[in-house]
């Protein structure tokens, strides 16, 4: 797939969360296989954009190319100024959110409302390509309600807007996260439009991203909370719709690593105090995707692993969240997937 000049090397994307796809996130899913990873939403309000945290959403410091920022807001010729500022600060795809279904964005009639007023959304995707010489692209959800899936016609004024590519949430913005999600009306979007379009919503695994792909037609894949605690899903896909086979889970040893040096990214970026905090809800989702690992607590006494009856997961979950060091921290999760490998093993 391409989107204006980039030719994407496969067709799976990480999807723009708030609070999650932060710039060491995004560089850790490209190199497990994302060919593409959105940033947070950033807000296109001019009198936010020096603070702190949107200039840490803003970063994308030594990420490879195509670097995608995704802005957020409800007035065109603000957004059209949101956009100018990141391509200035080298932001090379601006992709623009009506997707987001939170109340906070919903409430100032940005994200997922803007549905609502479809001459609003043509009047800001013309504002927003005409201020940059980048590609932009759109996310959207289905409609505003089950009621009102109007994703179709949205698509149809995205392309004639010069939109180079359309991503859709397969649910409504009153469903929310709720629900499963329906891929029907994307079908319908891709066999409506020429521009390349992505299916994005409860893609969880390798069999549900190819079943996705054959059953809507899109041209590509959004991952978003599945790669929460499993980045590897991307290198998973890939293989699956490459060979028809599945590739071996990661061993404890190998989600360590890949943990351990998540974590020191955090760190680098955020700093000590900031990063340890961020850091414990990865470590939540990295130690929930081990589910499929004995879950028995054990401790080692004389070197004889004892069981006990408190789940592992949840005792040092407990214990995790208190951590205020990075170097503790760091001990403490290399320690907890290390019993984990030798419980496997014995």
């Amino acid at each position: 797939m391409k989107i204006g000049p980039y030719q994407l090397d496969n067709p799976l994307i990480l999807a723009p969360m708030a609070g999650v796809t932060d710039s060491p996130f995004r560089t850790l899913c490209r190199k497990l296989g994302a060919a593409l990873a959105v940033s947070e939403m950033v807000t296109s309000n001019m009198q936010l954009l020096k603070s702190r945290k949107t200039q840490l959403r803003l970063d994308h410091t030594g990420e490879n190319t195509p670097r995608c920022i995704q802005i957020v807001g409800a007035d065109p010729e603000e957004m059209a100024t949101a956009a100018q500022y990141n391509v200035d600060n080298g932001a090379e795809i601006i992709d623009i959110n009506m997707g987001c279904p939170k109340k906070k964005v919903c409430r100032v009639m940005a994200g997922s409302s803007l549905l609502k007023n479809e001459t609003l959304v043509a009047n800001i995707l013309h504002k927003v390509v005409n201020a940059v010489d980048v590609p932009v692209t759109l996310k959207i959800r289905t409609g505003w309600d089950t009621d009102n899936r109007n994703a179709v016609n949205i698509a149809k004024i995205a392309e004639s807007e010069g939109i180079q590519a359309l991503a859709i949430h397969g649910r409504t913005r009153a469903c929310a996260f709720n629900g499963e999600a329906e891929y029907e009306t994307i079908t319908a979007v891709k066999s409506m439009v020429n521009i390349p379009v992505i299916a994005n919503g409860d893609i969880n695994s390798a069999e549900k991203a190819a079943d996705v792909l054959a059953q809507t037609g899109a041209d590509a894949i959004m991952i978003g909370r599945a790669a929460q605690g499993r980045p590897w899903i991307f290198r998973e896909i890939i293989h699956f719709l490459k060979y028809g086979e599945h590739l071996p889970e990661p061993d404890t040893k190998e989600i360590n690593n890949i943990l351990i040096n998540h974590l020191k990214n955090l760190y680098d970026f955020y700093g000590e105090t900031m990063g340890v905090r961020i850091a414990r809800k990865h470590i939540g989702w990295y130690c929930k995707n081990t589910s499929h690992l004995p879950l028995t607590h054990m401790r080692l006494d004389s070197g004889t692993l004892h069981y006990e009856t408190m789940a592992i997961v949840d005792s040092f979950w407990h214990r995790i969240n208190k951590v205020e060091s990075a170097n503790r921290q760091l001990e403490q999760v290399t320690e907890f997937f290390t019993l984990k490998g030798r419980l496997l093993a014995a």
